[in-house]
């Protein structure tokens, strides 16, 4: 009776604290606090099950399979970008009432989808001989359909974002989510095939669809004011320009890697790239979607915009530097482990990827600042150097050192693209190189902790274990170490999510 009367306890718990965060706060900080742990929880669970899938579909489909899938999505993904208006971050950016702007916003992007699918239908063949895949043209003719459901999706949801209501979001994204991971896994064990992958994502946004109209109440209907889209454009011009050099920064190796080392080496560099990745790619959409809106807020109060990035800058790298040390430890365990010995190629390239990574979560808390305080041409200017500098060294690096030579190579213009755009954010916000140290310090110090930690176990016992106990016991260890570093450093997500400050300390400049 005890244990029962324990367990209810729990669940009550339990229940209160979902009721409270699915209840919007009444500070900026609480709503952001709030916000993020819902784009947070949604990411985390999203990943998880998109990870089993990897896991599974890794087992039974060829990395040529995902080659020729990444192919498919690097096309339509090109002409996605290349086309981006940007109106839904001016929308979100746009101080007081914008639901006057909502149709045109979903007219444009309707009439946008509908060109990218057709000019992707027509693009199939051409891109299929360029990539020397012709399994890749059938794909990109079906997968077309997909930038179509996305663009019929509630142009409203964006208010989730902008009121930092992402309990609403995360209801309506995680069906899509199931809706992937379950038709991708079925497919797979029936017919062994890259269009497993084809008709997962065409699943996954299908149901988003739906789902957008029947949690959000607004119907967005066809129409079209050419004064409205100008002011919207003003802004978007400027998130188109950051989009196409951040795509052709973050895709254009994949691009390369494609055409000149071939499908196969493809899916690895893929494959290595997500995985080395996880954490940053989580934690810097979380950073996107939650500190964009809460710093437009702030933009006109510089003290409280300046606290509230480093606390951002602070809580991603106490996260993000330490996940990236593990996997970068523990990448050809985890490989052989989960995805097979025929994956242990691309273990280096993910070790190099995992500093990449690492940078790249840094490098995302600029992005939404420089949105927030309406100065995106920043962003669009660093990135055009980092382009610049990657496209002179990339191809040296690719054909002297193949896959580990192209991840070095990302990896070095990113180092430049941090060393620049910190400068740049930290003379808005009048932030000095000794408070930076001071607020990296922490996350640095258990990072090298956790990596010589687990390299001295691995060291010592690897070849008196089985591999998955060295791997269990490892990860026990990096958590360990993690948990205790956080107790001394004062990193408490209770009082991240209570009060929004996960550390105890004060941004003092003085």
């Amino acid at each position: 009776m005890k244990l029962n009367f324990k367990n209810l306890k729990i669940v009550k718990r339990i229940k209160n604290l979902l009721k409270r965060l699915a209840t919007p706060g009444e500070s900026l900080s609480e709503k952001a606090v709030k916000g993020g742990f819902w784009v947070f929880f949604l990411r985390i669970t999203d990943r998880l099950f998109k990870l089993i899938r990897t896991i599974i579909l890794a087992r039974l489909l060829s990395p040529n399979d995902f080659g020729v899938f990444g192919i498919a999505l690097l096309v339509l993904s090109t002409l996605d970008t290349f086309s981006q208006a940007g109106f839904q971050q001016a929308l979100i950016q746009k101080k007081g009432e914008t639901k006057h702007f909502l149709n045109t916003a979903w007219t444009v992007g309707l009439i946008r989808g509908f060109l990218i699918a057709t000019v992707v239908f027509f693009l199939a063949k051409p891109a299929a001989v360029f990539f020397e895949a012709p399994a890749a043209e059938n794909i990109l003719r079906i997968i077309g359909i997909s930038i179509i459901l996305q663009s019929l999706n509630n142009i409203a949801v964006l208010y989730f974002q902008k009121e930092l209501q992402f309990n609403k979001f995360f209801k309506y994204q995680f069906l899509g989510t199931i809706a992937d991971v379950t038709v991708a896994i079925t497919l797979a064990f029936l017919l062994k095939s890259v269009w497993a992958l084809v008709f997962g994502l065409l699943a996954g946004n299908l149901v988003r669809c739906i789902m957008s109209y029947i949690i959000e109440p607004y119907k967005p209907r066809l129409q079209f004011d050419r004064a409205q889209a100008k002011e919207l454009f003003g802004f978007g011009k400027w998130i188109l320009g950051s989009s196409i050099l951040i795509f052709l920064l973050t895709q254009g190796d994949d691009i390369f890697v494609g055409k000149l080392l071939g499908a196969t080496m493809l899916g690895f560099y893929q494959m290595a790239y997500r995985i080395s990745n996880l954490p940053a790619t989580e934690i810097t959409h979380v950073i996107s979607q939650v500190s964009f809106p809460a710093y437009s807020k702030l933009q006109d109060n510089l003290p409280k915009l300046k606290e509230a990035y480093l606390r951002v800058l602070q809580s991603t790298t106490f996260i993000s530097f330490p996940v990236a040390g593990l996997i970068f430890i523990l990448a050809p365990e985890f490989t052989q482990i989960f995805l097979g010995n025929k994956w242990m190629s691309m273990v280096p390239a993910m070790q190099v990827l995992c500093l990449f990574g690492a940078t790249r979560s840094v490098n995302a808390t600029f992005g939404a600042l420089y949105q927030a305080v309406g100065l995106p041409k920043i962003l669009t200017k660093v990135s055009l150097i980092q382009l610049c500098f990657l496209v002179i060294i990339i191809y040296p690096f690719t054909v002297r050192g193949g896959l580990v030579g192209a991840s070095i190579a990302v990896t070095i213009a990113n180092l430049l693209c941090l060393i620049i755009a910190s400068r740049e954010a930290f003379r808005i916000l009048k932030i000095y190189s000794k408070i930076l140290l001071h607020t990296l310090k922490s996350s640095i110090l258990v990072t090298i902790g956790i990596v010589a930690s687990i390299y001295l176990v691995k060291f010592i016992i690897s070849d008196k274990i089985p591999l998955y106990y060295t791997f269990i016991l490892s990860i026990l260890i990096g958590v360990g170490i993690y948990s205790f570093y956080a107790k001394v450093a004062g990193f408490s997500f209770k009082r991240l999510l209570n009060e929004g400050k996960p550390f105890k300390t004060n941004f003092d400049q003085r």
